[in-house]
């Protein structure tokens, strides 16, 4: 599957992106018809990532490698020749290790969660028609300093309602938007009175729902999104990375421990396998060591695992990665390629792809965003709700 995302108008409204990492929200957004002005990322990899796709795109889009909390909002709209007001659109995904459920979830305690606020100190000085926000569900429920539960997300939105911003969210699942993947992320859309916004409806469904006449698309498969990349270069043949990322690093020990899995499954769920193949691993390591199914979508992809092809003894490549994550083939990536162990710094391809928005849902979201805008900026909009 050679993911396409579409034009839409011709119109081009501007926008700034935040926590911008490899760019997979900014993929969408562009798409959507926005121009982006300025990105800001922290990570020296994706920014690496970031300036090559700018530069093969031949986009003037500025990249701001360093920390957000030390940029200056208003430096950034004098650079891009913008005034208070005259951006259309603020987005991003901050990082989400400290809400996290599969993390220590410590929330404010966690300095990553109190970065979530930098989107309202940039909001309160930029003024921008609309903000998207992408966070991972357990925002939601984190508990404040005070340790009352929903306290973090409750004072979030109080900030955003006190700069005048209507704002709404949803849970949604990649894959009723055309992704192979079962991800689940809270979306925060907040624009200014009159709020019309609706997210958009589902394009996909379970296969089991897809039988009646008015029935939506079945969920794209692993099997779909891979089918026809072919082999991948290996490490033990190559040192020297492809431009395609379709890059085979896969330890010889890795190869021997996933053999004899079957699709779909983990190692830990093997108990007829000898146990010096299975390890330490318990029961619950039910997403370490696990080989996808090629007839269903990927678990959600992150930064710290890497799955394993359905087929073949190896990880899976980050052009794969990028495929079910539903990135364009046109698209790629700078950095190093790593094994699934070990703490790591600074993000290499396979994490770049695991932290970031995949692009069509992105851009399923941003097109119902430059609808509102647009209509916001018509004077013949009487009613906002015709256009949804």
């Amino acid at each position: 599957m050679n993911s396409s995302i579409p034009e839409t108008a011709n119109i081009s409204l501007s926008a700034i992106s935040l926590f911008s990492g490899a760019g997979g929200m900014d993929i969408g957004v562009k798409q959507a018809g926005f121009d982006i002005k300025a990105c800001i990322e922290i990570d020296k990899h994706c920014c690496r990532t970031l300036r090559e796709n700018i530069q093969r795109e031949k986009r003037d889009t500025l990249v701001y490698e360093g920390d957000i909390r030390f940029l200056a909002p208003e430096q950034i709209l004098s650079d891009i020749h913008k005034g208070r007001g005259e951006v259309d659109l603020l987005f991003g995904g901050p990082p989400c290790q400290a809400f996290s459920q599969i993390g220590k979830q410590e929330s404010l305690a966690d300095e990553r969660g109190v970065l979530l606020f930098q989107m309202v100190r940039y909001a309160k000085v930029i003024q921008p028609r609309a903000i998207m926000i992408e966070q991972v569900k357990g925002l939601l429920t984190a508990k404040d300093l005070d340790g009352r539960r929903g306290g973090v997300f409750e004072s979030f939105i109080k900030e955003l309602e006190s700069l005048d911003y209507v704002p709404k969210w949803k849970i949604i699942l990649a894959a009723n938007y055309g992704v192979p993947q079962l991800r689940e992320r809270v979306f925060i859309v907040a624009t200014k009175k009159p709020n019309g916004f609706q997210f958009p409806n589902p394009t996909h469904d379970k296969p089991e729902k897809c039988d009646n006449l008015f029935a939506l698309l079945p969920y794209v498969t692993v099997g779909e999104a891979i089918a026809g990349l072919g082999k991948p270069v290996c490490k033990k043949d190559s040192a020297e990375i492809p431009d395609d990322s379709h890059y085979d690093v896969t330890p010889v020990r890795d190869r021997e421990r996933i053999h004899g899995v079957p699709e779909g499954k983990s190692l830990s769920s093997q108990t007829h396998l000898p146990k010096e193949q299975i390890g330490g691993l318990t029961k619950k390591d039910t997403t370490k060591f696990l080989r996808l199914d090629r007839k269903r979508p990927a678990n959600t992809l992150r930064g710290g695992e890497i799955f394993y092809h359905p087929l073949e003894d190896r990880y899976l490549t980050p052009r794969e990665y990028m495929r079910i994550h539903g990135y364009p083939d046109s698209y790629v990536l700078r950095g190093p390629i790593r094994g699934r162990t070990g703490t790591v710094k600074d993000l290499d391809q396979h994490r770049q792809i695991g932290n970031s928005v995949p692009p069509p849902l992105a851009y399923a979201i941003a097109k119902k965003v430059k609808e509102i805008i647009l209509c916001q900026k018509s004077m013949s909009c009487l009613d906002i709700q015709q256009v949804m």
